[in-house]
């Protein structure tokens, strides 16, 4: 299983607008945006908006980079 990245504009209600869809074989698993300068030692840290079946966190996770993100989603997609 790999994912495949879809850039996107999402409407958060804030600055933070850059997003990525997140895809494995051909359906939406996740949602992820950029945090914003808003956010000051998050700036530009990656956000879990939304996932799905197995990728989505109460919590909702920020990752350090785009690479980060696909590993922890892929973890548990895997079921790790």
């Amino acid at each position: 299983m790999s994912l495949q990245l879809q850039p996107v504009r999402v409407k958060t209600g804030s600055h933070d607008t850059e997003g990525q869809l997140v895809f494995t074989d051909g359906l939406l698993v996740a949602v992820l945006v950029r945090l914003s300068e808003d956010h000051e030692g998050k700036a530009g840290m990656w956000f879990l908006e939304a996932g799905f079946d197995g990728a989505e966190e109460r919590t909702h996770p920020t990752f350090a980079d785009l690479d980060a993100a696909q590993e922890w989603i892929q973890r548990r997609l895997d079921g790790c």
